[in-house]
């Protein structure tokens, strides 16, 4: 059996940068760490903090009044915002800035007064988040059909915003839809789906062909590494989404030659190891890498997280 190890794959720059700062603040004030919402979508990322003490919370009610809450990845709406400042919470901000970018243009449409079609899955965090930005001015379409059902006034202006983490393959698909039936609605500035989302699908486009099945590492819950899935299905190849090796079915690998490994962006590297390895062992599996495209993004840690750490260390002195 050949493997083709397909690059890139695995953590994105803001994956690894929520990580980061849930890792300082850990630091700085020891357990317990409150996180609103799983401060990434992948089911070991957040067991592994857990068990470092941090606490994983759906209400800011949940935080102890005066304490301190990171956000997760995936943003939040200024009515939480507002709450921790009322329960006079020190909040360190790890949203992903391309999510932020997504805010920012909801912000900026919805003061301009367009009605914004954001296009994302309505009950995804994220979503939920820009949603929070300019909630009467917003409308969620999760397909075409939900274009279809639109009712938007013929003297509106439209424009719309899409979810990070979204099929290629879905989003061209709804935007076209759109366009045809607004065709003077307005596009951001620059593409929303984000980088990490576009290179590890465009990975699983061009290298799934050659494959007999796709693996993709990655969690349920996560909206990026169930569109790699999406990908490959939509172009004929089987491709099956595992948490870990743990989740390995023997049975899927009768008369399988050659099998693509990738991750979504928030799965840890040790668990595509963990298979690979898994692989090696039971089927003597080759490893060829195989790189589609370099990715060298990296963020800045969050001000709000520079300036708790400031603060440590002047109390320290």
């Amino acid at each position: 059996m050949k493997i083709l190890l397909a690059n890139p794959r695995g953590f994105c720059a803001g994956v690894n940068m929520a990580i980061e700062c849930v890792d300082r603040v850990l630091q700085l004030k020891g357990a317990p760490v409150y996180v609103y919402h799983e401060i990434v979508h992948n089911r070991h990322v957040v067991e592994r903090f857990t068990r470092q003490g941090v606490v994983f919370v759906n209400s800011i009610d949940e935080v102890p009044e005066g304490g301190t809450v990171v956000y997760s990845a995936h943003g939040v709406s200024p009515e939480i915002r507002e709450s921790a400042k009322r329960r006079r919470l020190v909040q360190v901000d790890a949203t992903c800035p391309l999510v932020t970018k997504v805010h920012n243009e909801a912000i900026r449409y919805a003061r301009q007064k367009f009605t914004i079609v954001l296009i994302g899955h309505a009950d995804h965090d994220e979503v939920v988040g820009t949603l929070g930005e300019a909630p009467d001015a917003m409308n969620i379409v999760e397909s075409v059909e939900d274009v279809q059902n639109l009712h938007i006034p013929d003297d509106h202006r439209v424009a719309y915003l899409t979810q990070t983490t979204l099929s290629l393959d879905d989003a061209s698909k709804i935007i076209a839809a759109l366009k045809q039936k607004f065709p003077h609605i307005q596009a951001p500035p620059k593409e929303d789906i984000c980088y990490a989302t576009t290179n590890r699908q465009t990975a699983v486009q061009k290298l799934a062909a050659e494959c007999d099945m796709v693996l993709v590492v990655g969690s349920q819950n996560s909206s990026n590494s169930k569109r790699l899935v999406e990908m490959s299905q939509n172009r004929g190849t089987v491709a099956y989404l595992v948490d870990d090796s743990s989740h390995i079915d023997h049975a899927w690998f009768d008369n399988v030659k050659t099998v693509l490994i990738t991750a979504g962006a928030s799965a840890p590297e040790d668990l595509v190891q963990e298979i690979v390895d898994l692989l090696k062992v039971h089927y003597g599996a080759t490893v060829e890498p195989r790189y589609v495209t370099d990715e060298d993004v990296h963020f800045e840690l969050p001000l709000s997280l520079r300036k708790l750490e400031e603060h440590h260390a002047a109390v320290g002195k």
